[in-house]
């Protein structure tokens, strides 16, 4: 199991579909990096030779993957926050960021399991306004 960009690859699955699970490699980044170091895409990752693995490897440290990403991403996101942006005040608040709707939807950013409502009023709320302003 060769270790490339500090992820391990998993000796039965080809070295196409090994690459994407590096953090920041997708489909069209694997193809041209395995194009770059003359290796097919349906290899076996078990058939490299170890001079392959490290071709790889000397390919990939030109690119931003796996915590160099990660930290870049999350330096930016920190940024956001500290100038106050709307997006970093989105990010601070776990909501959407992207201009998506609250009302329904976004569940994963709002919580799947407790209900919070963000976009208006739940029932109970608007039972509880109306009883005091009787």
């Amino acid at each position: 199991m060769p270790r490339i960009a500090g992820v391990d690859i998993p000796d039965h699955t080809t070295i196409y579909r090994g690459l994407q699970r590096i953090y920041g490699i997708g489909p069209k980044l694997a193809s041209d990096v395995l194009a770059e170091a003359n290796i097919d895409e349906g290899t076996r990752v078990k058939d490299l030779t170890q001079n392959e693995v490290n071709h790889l490897q000397r390919i990939l440290d030109k690119y931003e993957v796996e915590g160099d990403l990660r930290r870049a991403i999350n330096d930016t996101i920190d940024r956001l926050k500290r100038i106050r942006s709307y997006r970093g005040m989105r990010h601070a608040a776990k909501l959407p960021a992207r201009g998506q709707r609250t009302r329904t939807n976004s569940r994963t950013a709002r919580g799947g399991g407790r209900r919070k409502t963000v976009g208006s009023m739940t029932k109970e709320t608007a039972a509880k306004l109306d009883a005091a302003k009787k």
